[in-house]
């Protein structure tokens, strides 16, 4: 429930005498002494709109509007000044985003003017915000499109704890959509006028890491020729997603432990702490427990991001999605490309739905471009798919595996078997890595490991022949 206008004004006498003419223009009110006493009442209950004046001990008007913009309360404010004090007001109006300014003595006609325009305003938002969550329901929420219940489930869930300050974890297969989630997540949620940050860890070499996300000081090493702000500091009042975060190194890991203990990061070189307001979502491919046993992930860090988690469900777990999304991602790729597809074919959705997709939501993101890029208008029609999903004629020997299939024998080691499917996966890919560990289900560094061990292993075998002659 809403507590009305709130007043806010140090003075017993003048806090009595605002509150009597808010009463006598017909809004409810509420009463704080000064800017603390201000938030306290806010957590308990939201206001319509805040009247508050700009000179109080303990916290003034100022301090109070600059901790409403870092905690994104967008309660219309209207700010009482004295004689002499104009140019301040007007100044707080442009910097601090407050609603109005009213000079004292304050004219009863002028503050009613004023509330119910504060009040509106209020109440537009909150009817934005509440169409927003209902548009939700109805198979949409941000980027994330689908109607099963896993998705029902996944939406519930980012509803819930969207409103909080709460750090998210989000698990799931490559391609799945964790930074679309992230993105849901931070639309919703009262920060959603700051930044979101996103750092893909996997991606960072090591070296470049820690100052990536806590900045660097001129002079701090060796390239370091200017002051450069990290990423928590770009985020501030927003929201920091930490992309593939079993990818960081450890030691790293425990200097984003204490960060985020202390709400303070300090730029490498640095001689003083920085305050910082920022949210942080996490994000792995991972099984976090096998990253904890396998030392890739501290288990203290992972406690501390683990405050809520959403597990995303794979895209051959919700194939009944796979319409929703194919049209969702048409209608986005005609006008990326200025195509005019209208939809799929119905032996294209069939296959669609035979099909596993080991890639998940971004390999049918990315088999759908290509086919909007061939097709050019009309429907998608198999032959403007990627050979994986023509079906193959039959051949005269049975052994012969078909393109794209690979074929397993009891008794092959399961390192040669893993082998040969990279193999396959490159040969499919054209030697994209990228592409090749988004379907695989590998970070591009675990892939570039593997790839480097295989040449490795094969030198060996040469050098063993070799001998042996």
């Amino acid at each position: 429930m809403r507590a009305g206008i709130l007043v806010v004004d140090d003075d017993a006498g003048q806090r009595a005498d605002l509150a009597e003419m808010v009463s006598a223009l017909g809004f409810p009110v509420s009463l704080a002494c000064d800017g603390r006493e201000a938030l306290a009442k806010l957590a308990a209950a939201p206001a319509d709109a805040i009247l508050t004046d700009l000179m109080m001990p303990r916290m003034d008007g100022i301090e109070l509007l600059k901790q409403l913009a870092a905690r994104g309360d967008r309660t219309p404010a209207i700010v009482l000044t004295g004689f002499g004090s104009f140019d301040q007001a007007v100044s707080i109006v442009h910097d601090l985003k407050a609603f109005w300014f009213l000079e004292k003595p304050v004219q009863p006609a002028v503050l009613r003017t004023l509330l119910e325009r504060a009040v509106r305003q209020s109440h537009l938002v909150e009817e934005t915000e509440r169409l927003s969550r209902e548009l939700s329901y109805q198979g949409v929420l941000g980027d994330l499109v689908g109607d099963s219940a896993p998705m029902k489930e996944i939406f519930s869930l980012i509803r819930q704890v969207a409103g909080t300050t709460a750090s998210v974890l989000i698990t799931g297969e490559s391609g799945t959509g964790k930074e679309l989630v992230a993105r849901a997540v931070h639309q919703l949620s009262s920060r959603s006028d700051r930044p979101l940050v996103a750092v893909n860890c996997a991606a960072l070499p090591e070296s470049l890491m820690e100052s990536e996300l806590f900045g660097h000081e001129k002079g701090a090493f060796t390239g370091a020729v200017e002051r450069r702000a990290g990423c928590f500091e770009q985020a501030q009042g927003g929201t920091l997603l930490l992309d593939e975060i079993g990818e960081m190194p450890i030691g790293t890991q425990a200097k984003l432990l204490r960060v985020l203990e202390e709400c303070k990061v300090r730029r490498l070189g640095g001689t003083h702490d920085i305050p910082i307001n920022v949210r942080v979502l996490a994000a792995t491919n991972q099984a976090p427990e096998k990253a904890i046993q396998n030392k890739r992930l501290r288990e203290d860090l992972f406690y501390r991001l683990n405050v809520f988690h959403l597990l995303l469900p794979t895209l051959r777990e919700r194939k009944g999605d796979i319409p929703a999304i194919s049209n969702a991602l048409i209608r986005n790729l005609n006008k990326k490309h200025s195509c005019r597809v209208t939809q799929l074919a119905p032996e294209v959705l069939a296959r669609f739905q035979d099909y596993e997709w080991p890639g998940n939501d971004r390999e049918l993101r990315n088999v759908l471009e290509r086919a909007v890029i061939v097709a050019g208008e009309g429907e998608i029609h198999l032959r403007h798919l990627p050979s994986l999903f023509v079906p193959q004629p039959q051949t005269a020997s049975p052994k012969e595996p078909a393109e794209g299939v690979l074929q397993v024998r009891i008794g092959d080691r399961l390192s040669d078997v893993e082998e040969a499917y990279i193999r396959l996966v490159l040969k499919y890919t054209n030697n994209n890595k990228t592409r090749a560990a988004e379907i695989v289900g590998i970070s591009l560094r675990t892939l570039h490991n593997k790839l480097h061990t295989y040449a490795e292993q094969a030198g060996e075998g040469l050098s063993a022949a070799a001998g042996k002659d």
